[in-house]
């Protein structure tokens, strides 16, 4: 991360500026996005597009090759370990790492000391109580002890969104493809728990970043995107305007249209006969 803020830390909690990121090949080129506070956004792009490499550059977990990257109101100065506290994460990658006999009350609790398992001897009654009111606010109350390696995949999302949430600071709030592995109506649920959590919060709460390749899991709490293909930013701005046949044809570089029904979006991919496949 380098650079400097260059206007009042308040207005935005990601500035990405000239982002580029070269392993063995160039993974993001030249990358401009800004997220202002009250705005959510989502992230999309076909697989190897560069959404990962994007999730891990604001997270501090990769390095540019070029450019800078604030987040959370910080500043080129401001170590990671520090930012991290006002970065809350979820990802499926991190619910394989908790052991299986943690009791969610304590998974919800490590969030706040950004463990992956707790291991302090014992449970302070304000993280406790802390703990209790969130994972009532994530609808979770009925697995407070219940042992992680028995919950399900969208249960396991919703505590680590619990996890996150322990964050005093929290300002960001990314999921990172946190549908992954749901069944339909499985995700169908938890995308109206993420709408419900968002609404509920949306003078104070953080702003949510969606890191997706489903148009469909953009659910209307998501008022920007931010489109990727091959590294590049195709577009980005308010998601109506963007979510375009054209400008999706051009991400999955294929023949697509896209439909907007009951606030959602579909998209259909055109067989080589023109016909369209759901």
């Amino acid at each position: 991360m380098k650079g400097s803020r260059g206007e009042a830390a308040k207005d935005w909690v990601i500035d990405v500026r000239g982002l580029s990121v070269e392993r063995d090949r160039p993974i993001l080129r030249e990358v401009n996005w800004r997220v202002r506070r009250g705005e959510h956004w989502a992230v999309m792009g076909a697989n190897g597009s560069g959404k990962t490499a994007l999730l891990r550059s604001v997270t501090g977990y990769m390095t540019a090759s070029s450019g800078e990257v604030l987040v959370a109101g910080g500043d080129a100065d401001e170590p990671w370990e520090s930012l991290r506290q006002r970065v809350g994460f979820v990802s499926s990658n991190l619910g394989q790492r908790i052991e299986e006999d943690e009791p969610v009350l304590e998974t919800v609790i490590s969030g706040r000391y950004s463990m992956i398992n707790y291991w302090a001897r014992r449970v302070r009654r304000e993280d406790r109580e802390m703990a209790r009111e969130i994972l009532e606010r994530v609808e979770c109350s009925h697995l407070e002890k219940m042992p992680w390696g028995v919950l399900s995949q969208g249960e396991r999302q919703r505590v680590l969104i619990g996890r996150a949430l322990m964050l005093e600071e929290l300002q960001l709030l990314l999921l990172d493809e946190p549908c992954a592995g749901l069944d339909p109506v499985a995700r169908e649920r938890f995308l109206r728990f993420v709408e419900r959590l968002g609404e509920g919060s949306r003078d104070e709460g953080p702003t949510v970043v969606l890191i997706t390749h489903h148009i469909e899991e953009i659910i209307p709490l998501f008022s920007h995107v931010l489109l990727l293909r091959e590294g590049r930013v195709v577009e980005q701005g308010e998601a109506g305007a963007c979510l375009r046949s054209g400008v999706l044809s051009e991400v999955f570089d294929a023949r697509v249209s896209v439909r907007r029904r009951s606030g959602r979006y579909v998209l259909e991919v055109e067989g080589e006969d023109g016909d369209a496949w759901d």
